[in-house]
């Protein structure tokens, strides 16, 4: 359920964005969500759509791509990502080192918000 916490502040976002750059209407909000997150799409539109309902953003569609997981190796400084679904072990692809640190792959962003 923190998809509702999540997309009450999305809306929130949007709503002084779009009325910053003189928007009448949000069409469209692009995000961009760590795969760390957990957070789903389907659950972002459902809330969304209930929470928006009467304001500029009613009927906006919440677009959402997946980042991977981001890891940095201190040991050859590479930064490299990884599907977290298939690593049994966190080892750097290069040097084989286990001294990595997450880099990416939590958190959101609203990468773009189309209106008129």
């Amino acid at each position: 359920m923190h998809e509702l916490s999540v997309t009450e502040d999305i809306l929130r976002i949007c709503l002084a964005a779009a009325e910053e750059n003189g928007l009448g209407r949000i069409m469209k909000i692009h995000l961009e969500i760590g795969v760390l997150n957990d957070l789903k799409q389907e659950w972002i539109q459902r809330y969304f759509d209930r929470l928006s309902r009467g304001t500029i953003a009613e009927n906006a569609e919440v677009s959402v791509v997946t980042r991977p997981v981001l890891l940095f190796c201190k040991n050859c400084r590479k930064e490299y990502a990884i599907e977290i679904q298939k690593v049994s072990r966190l080892e750097c692809p290069d040097c084989h080192g286990t001294d990595c640190r997450v880099e990416g792959g939590s958190g959101y962003i609203i990468k773009d918000i189309e209106g008129v």
